[in-house]
């Protein structure tokens, strides 16, 4: 799977992605920090990658559109890179069983 990481989580998840075969990249590496939503979305869709993100606005958006990138909205409030590891790693095999199967959104809460 080949994904894009959104600038409010930290660039270390794509190299925690990359430990489990995946293809990432933080979108501070491939666009910028400033990057707009719009833009992360259009990269996402012409690259065929999947957005990782606390933002809102992305889940609006996967959930309205037929087609376009698929999303994994992380709904964790602020944490620390360790603590965030830690509270993705047990949810991380049913996320990719989901994506596996094409499922648009994915909503992760606590």
């Amino acid at each position: 799977m080949r994904f894009i990481i959104d600038a409010q989580l930290p660039p270390s998840l794509a190299d925690w992605l990359a430990a489990k075969g995946h293809d990432a990249d933080h979108v501070a590496t491939t666009l910028s920090l400033a990057a707009p939503d719009q833009a992360i979305w259009l990269v996402a869709a012409q690259q065929d990658r999947i957005i990782i993100t606390k933002d809102r606005d992305f889940a609006i958006w996967a959930s309205e559109r037929r087609s376009g990138p698929q999303v994994v909205w992380l709904r964790l409030g602020n944490a620390t890179t360790l603590s965030l590891f830690a509270w993705l790693g047990p949810r991380w095999p049913e996320i990719e069983a989901r994506l596996a199967e094409g499922v648009h959104l994915i909503e992760v809460r606590l």
